[in-house]
């Protein structure tokens, strides 16, 4: 099968991580790698986004990135750049398919979407678009965090991408969703429910392992969450926990690199608030941490705490998993389908750092439970989010879709 999948936003030759296909080049590198890896050809299309690009690259074997020129852009551009270069990308798109005809076209985000479906019109080629996540629920979060009954102000990127998210998922073949609950946000939107398949982000089960280096700790209980600083309201509640959960220190992984904390606003405040409640001798900010020095550090912990109020993929709790360390997380997302609640960690309502200190207290004191935890939560990432599998399922909508088609 010749598979070609646009990621506009990609840069595979340059990767970076984050927690879904919209900025996780690793885990595109790993995908179109198991792809290929049995007998598929995958071309990547992507926005040269640097100037010393190749037009055209090897990845892996069998796996080619070509970098389509759409004109001046930002080498991490955001959604009012990448949506003002559609026009641009998609004509050179357009005559890539027509030259180096694919079976399938695979549009990882709205605006390689919006490209995709440009590109492919009146082609007969099948096109499967994965969101990864909905601008309206992002909405919702983003309220929630700023504590506002109403929606937050749309700029002109977001007001468009409401606008067109609709219509891209019922111009689409099919719809890949990154997890169950996108299911009834895409149906929302007016998908059909028949044309959706729920397919996850994957992990690199060959890295993050429970077998391995372990972080240097002392003998106090470990917390250890993942987090942007920018999202201060529910990292302020986990320090409030942390204050009914003596004895147990709290690592904060994530922001700028830790020469730059300093001069970093976010973490100047919560760093004073931790020093309000006392316990800013228990809470170490480690600063921005790199993909392959994450599981020594998920490996230390006794347990990992996730505070983010919307992660599609569930990335970040996922790869402490694999790790084989219990995560206690709120009911969103990809949480939802990753973490079965009292057998691989808890499930915790967000902003109740009362309830969440005591799930943390009743854990720490049986380290059997987590110790049981752990290998269910490795298990479970191992046998259902490997990409081997996620690989496997994407296929299996691939074949669908071209049978329909046939």
């Amino acid at each position: 099968m010749k598979i070609a999948l646009v990621a506009q936003n990609a840069s595979p030759l340059h990767p970076r991580a984050g927690s879904g296909p919209d900025r996780d080049d690793i885990g595109l590198s790993e995908l179109t790698r198991k792809l290929a890896g049995q007998g598929h050809q995958v071309t990547v299309y992507t926005q040269k986004n640097l100037p010393d690009l190749p037009e055209q690259a090897e990845l892996h074997e069998g796996v080619r990135v070509k970098h389509i020129d759409a004109g001046s852009v930002a080498s991490e551009p955001d959604d009012a750049d990448l949506l003002e270069r559609v026009p641009a990308f998609s004509g050179p798109l357009r005559s890539h398919l027509e030259s180096d005809r694919p079976d399938i076209v695979h549009a990882l985000r709205w605006t390689s979407g919006l490209a995709a479906l440009a590109a492919a019109r009146d082609l007969g080629i099948p096109v499967v678009q994965e969101f990864n996540s909905l601008c309206v629920t992002e909405r919702r979060a983003a309220a929630r965090l700023r504590d506002e009954s109403s929606a937050v102000k749309a700029d002109g990127a977001s007001a468009a991408r409401i606008r067109l998210e609709p219509a891209i998922g019922r111009s689409a073949t099919a719809v890949v969703a990154t997890n169950s609950a996108e299911v009834s946000g895409l149906a929302s939107l007016g998908v059909q429910r028949s044309a959706i398949r729920v397919v996850p982000w994957g992990v690199d089960t060959d890295l993050f392992t429970p077998e391995g280096p372990v972080a240097k700790r002392n003998d106090r209980p470990r917390l250890l969450a993942t987090a942007d600083l920018t999202e201060r309201k529910p990292l302020e509640a986990l320090l409030r926990a942390l204050t009914r959960v003596p004895g147990a220190e709290l690592l904060i992984v994530g922001g700028p690199a830790e020469a730059d904390l300093a001069d970093n606003d976010n973490y100047v405040k919560l760093a004073k608030f931790a020093a309000k409640l006392g316990v800013a001798d228990r809470v170490i900010f480690t600063g921005a941490v790199g993909y392959a020095a994450l599981p020594p550090l998920l490996r230390s912990a006794d347990l990992v705490i996730s505070t983010c109020q919307y992660e599609p993929s569930g990335t970040s709790s996922l790869q402490a998993m694999a790790c084989g360390t219990p995560v206690i997380a709120p009911p969103v997302g990809g949480h939802m389908d990753a973490v079965v609640d009292g057998t691989t960690g808890i499930i915790v309502p967000p902003d109740r750092p009362a309830v969440l200190a005591q799930r943390i207290r009743q854990l720490l004191a049986h380290p059997m439970l987590i110790e049981a935890y752990g290998v269910a939560a490795a298990d479970r990432v191992r046998s259902r989010y490997s990409w081997d599998r996620i690989a496997g399922e994407t296929l299996a909508v691939y074949d669908r879709v071209m049978a329909q088609a046939a």
